[in-house]
C-alpha cells in the first residue's frame, strides 16, 4: 500500500475508533428513572454546574432520591469541558494569557419537557443558543428551583426582556441575588430556624433540624428586606463555628435563607419558585434540608397533597461530598466522566 494511502487508512481507523469509544461513554448526562410514588409519570431536571459546593455531587444525589422514593424521573444535567467531562474547575473569569473557553451543559433542550428544573449553576458564561433554551422555560411558567449560588448562575444577562425591560435573573425571577457573605465566609456555619407563622405551610411539612457548614448569604442591602412578594420560610442564623451544636452568632442577625414567591412571565403565567441559598454537599447532608427541598418539588408542581412527614428523604447508597471550595487540587477536585457521579 502506499504510504499516503497507509496512513490515510490509519487515520480513518483512529476516527472510527474515537467515535466507538465516544458513543461508548454514553450520554453526557444522568439518567433515572422514577419508581412507585407521587411523582410518578412526572420529570424533572437538574442542573449541575457550580465550582465551588459539589453540585455535581449533590444533584445526582437528590435525583436518586426524587426518582426511588418518589416515583419521579429524573435527569441530571452538568457543566463539562471541552473533553465532554464534569469540570467544577472551569475559570468563570478571563485569565491573563490563556483564552476563556465558554461554559456547556449539554442536554438543555430536554428543559422543553420537564415539568420541573432545579438550578444549581454559578457565574456561568454560556452559548447564545443555550441561554435561550433556559429563558425558554423560564418564561413558560413551568415551576422553578434554585439553590444557593443559582441566584448569580450566569455571569450575562439572559436575553429575556418582559415590556422591554431586562429581566435580572437572581433579583426579578428569584427574589434576591448574592450580595456578600454575611459572615465569615468558609469559617461560619448555618442553623436554620423556621418562621413561625409559616409553620404550617405545606413546603415545612415533617421539616426540622436544619443544619449546614455553609455560611449565610445576604441578598438585600442592610435596612431592607426580601421583596414583597418573596415569603420566608426559614431563617438562617450564622454560629459560631462549623458545628451542629455551635452557639449563635449574637453580632450577626439571621436572615432568610429559603422562601418562595411567583414569577409573572411575559404572557402572565404564574410560576411557582422556590429558592434556598443553603445548598453546598455538605450541607444536604442534613435530613431537615434534604426534606425541605423535595417538599418545594411537590409544591412547585402543585402536589401539596402528596406532601407527607413520613416518606422518606433517606440518602440512596453512600455519599461523602467533598469538602466546599476553591482549592482543587487540595480538596480533589478534578475533571470526570459523567459515569463517575452515577
Amino acid at each position: 500500500m502506499h504510504p499516503l494511502l497507509r496512513c490515510f487508512s490509519g487515520w480513518l481507523a483512529a476516527l472510527w475508533f474515537f467515535g466507538l469509544a465516544r458513543a461508548a461513554e454514553g450520554p453526557q448526562w444522568l439518567t433515572y428513572a422514577g419508581g412507585e410514588g407521587p411523582g410518578k409519570g412526572k420529570r424533572i431536571v437538574l442542573i449541575a454546574a457550580d465550582q465551588e459546593y459539589r453540585s455535581e455531587q449533590s444533584m445526582p444525589m437528590l435525583a436518586k432520591i426524587l426518582s426511588t422514593h418518589h416515583g419521579f424521573d429524573c435527569t441530571v444535567l452538568f457543566g463539562v469541558n471541552a473533553r465532554g467531562e464534569v469540570d467544577p474547575t472551569l475559570p468563570v473569569y478571563p485569565e491573563k494569557d490563556k483564552v476563556f473557553q465558554e461554559h456547556h451543559i449539554p442536554g438543555l433542550a430536554q428543559l422543553a419537557t420537564a415539568d420541573l428544573v432545579i438550578f444549581f449553576p454559578r457565574l456561568l458564561t454560556l452559548p447564545m443558543a443555550e441561554r435561550e433554551l433556559i429563558v425558554k422555560y423560564v418564561d413558560s411558567g413551568r415551576p422553578i428551583i434554585a439553590i444557593r449560588t443559582g441566584n448569580h448562575g450566569f455571569h450575562a444577562p439572559l436575553p429575556y426582556k418582559i415590556n422591554g425591560r431586562q429581566v435580572r435573573w437572581g433579583e426579578d425571577v428569584l427574589g434576591g441575588s448574592f450580595m456578600e457573605h454575611h459572615g465569615q465566609w468558609h469559617a461560619d456555619s448555618t442553623r436554620g430556624v423556621i418562621v413561625p407563622e409559616q409553620k404550617n405551610h405545606p413546603l415545612l411539612t415533617g421539616v426540622s433540624d436544619i443544619w449546614g457548614n455553609s455560611d449565610v448569604y445576604r441578598t438585600y442591602k442592610v435596612g431592607t428586606s426580601l421583596p414583597a412578594d418573596c415569603t420566608a420560610l426559614v431563617w438562617g442564623q450564622p454560629l459560631l463555628g462549623r458545628s451542629h451544636d455551635d452557639a449563635p452568632n449574637p453580632k450577626l442577625e439571621p436572615l432568610p435563607v429559603a422562601w418562595f414567591k411567583y414569577w409573572s412571565t411575559s404572557t402572565g403565567q404564574k410560576a411557582r419558585v422556590f429558592h434556598s441559598t443553603m445548598g453546598s454537599g455538605d450541607d444536604f447532608k442534613s435530613a431537615g434540608l434534604r426534606r425541605l427541598l423535595i417538599n418545594a418539588v411537590y409544591w412547585g408542581l402543585e402536589m401539596e397533597s402528596a406532601i407527607t412527614a413520613t416518606r422518606s428523604v433517606d440518602i440512596i447508597g453512600t455519599y461523602q461530598p467533598l469538602e466546599s471550595g476553591f482549592n482543587y487540587e487540595e480538596l480533589g477536585v478534578v475533571p470526570k466522566p459523567v459515569s463517575a457521579y452515577r
